[in-house]
């Protein structure tokens, strides 16, 4: 064989190879695309175990008197843990809801004339079709259950996903080091000693994120408690707990627990509603001036911008799951990013033009 046909053959079989990775790449995208809420899912349990490992390894390191329990055993304490306070919130907050809303579907027909009375005095509030209003309220009031059983659906399908996301957690807890390893497999050694090197930073600010974060909620959940229970606020307890876990949410966790505080401050007086409003306006301002600062300090390491930025696209992604994983998540590509795609001056061509 010459070396024209050589050359040629091989280039045959490049083309060949290409044309087939192309089509491996295509088919790879498809797969993904059509399996990515399982993708999704299997993503955030990876991230929540990265995220808890380190409290599962302080709860397996610490000590009462001579026991001392292993990986699997603290995982099973915190999870009964964390079901043993849910089982106690609802107890103790679903009761008081539920008999306001039975209460307040009995004296619905004889609030609701009273209240659009009151709202054809504001001005502009006139132009309402108040019949129509008045009609609708009560057709919701009483077909209330109906649309209860029509959601129970989705109800079940949130709690079995909720349920995959423990279970999978529990697993990449227990077994993570063994996928760790065996995904880093994949790469060239030089290559995956610096993924390594990477991810282990990311690892250690993500830990810090959630100590900061943590300890942020349990300051505002203890501080809106106190301050709702001195105000006499409806569901003060139920409702300062609500406020210190959605403040997991950048943002959209404080104007949710803000604006259902208001509402529920409006049921009774308008002096409430002052009183919760001046709350998060002082919170707002200790958070951002002297918590924020001290109590995350560098750990995160992200602008504001970039915070919101992952907010949004985590929220239009994942919905509320999303925008919970979303700071993580930035924080693991802004790692990325710095490692494989900032250009570093080099440090010797630097010292050379500042001599100069």
């Amino acid at each position: 064989m010459t070396p024209k046909e050589s050359d040629r053959v091989i280039g045959s079989r490049n083309l060949r190879g290409d044309i087939a990775f192309a089509f491996g790449l295509a088919a790879a995208c498809y797969l993904a695309w059509m399996l990515r809420k399982v993708l999704f899912l299997l993503y955030v349990s990876a991230l929540a175990a990265v995220v808890l490992t380190p409290v599962v390894r302080a709860v397996s390191r610490a000590r009462v008197g001579h026991y001392r329990p292993f990986k699997g055993r603290a995982i099973l304490i915190l999870l009964v843990a964390s079901l043993g306070a849910l089982t106690a919130f609802g107890f103790l907050a679903l009761p008081p809801v539920v008999r306001d809303l039975e209460e307040f579907s009995h004296e619905l027909p004889v609030r609701l004339p009273v209240f659009l009375d009151h709202l054809k005095r504001i001005p502009f509030a006139d132009r309402l079709n108040t019949a129509e209003i008045s009609s609708r309220i009560e057709d919701f009031a009483s077909n209330a259950a109906t649309y209860l059983l029509l959601s129970i659906k989705n109800w079940a399908s949130a709690i079995f996903s909720i349920g995959m996301e423990i279970i999978l957690t529990i697993y990449f807890i227990l077994e993570g080091d063994v996928a760790y390893r065996w995904m880093l497999s994949f790469f060239p050694l030089q290559k995956r000693v610096r993924l390594d090197a990477a991810l282990q930073r990311a690892d250690v600010r993500m830990g810090k994120w959630l100590l900061g974060q943590g300890s942020l909620m349990l300051i505002l959940g203890l501080l809106s408690t106190i301050v709702y229970a001195t105000l006499n606020v409806r569901y003060a307890y139920a409702l300062g707990v609500l406020t210190g876990l959605l403040n997991i949410i950048p943002v959209v966790g404080a104007a949710v627990s803000i604006c259902l505080a208001l509402l529920v401050a409006a049921i009774d007086s308008w002096g409430r509603v002052l009183g919760v409003a001046i709350f998060y306006i002082l919170w707002l301002q200790l958070e951002n001036s002297f918590l924020l600062p001290r109590i995350m300090g560098t750990s995160v390491g992200l602008p504001g911008l970039s915070i919101l930025a992952a907010l949004l696209i985590g929220s239009e992604l994942g919905g509320i799951l999303g925008a919970v994983v979303s700071v993580p998540t930035a924080v693991l590509v802004s790692v990325l990013l710095n490692e494989y795609l900032v250009q570093r001056e080099d440090p010797e061509l630097e010292t050379t033009s500042v001599d100069t």
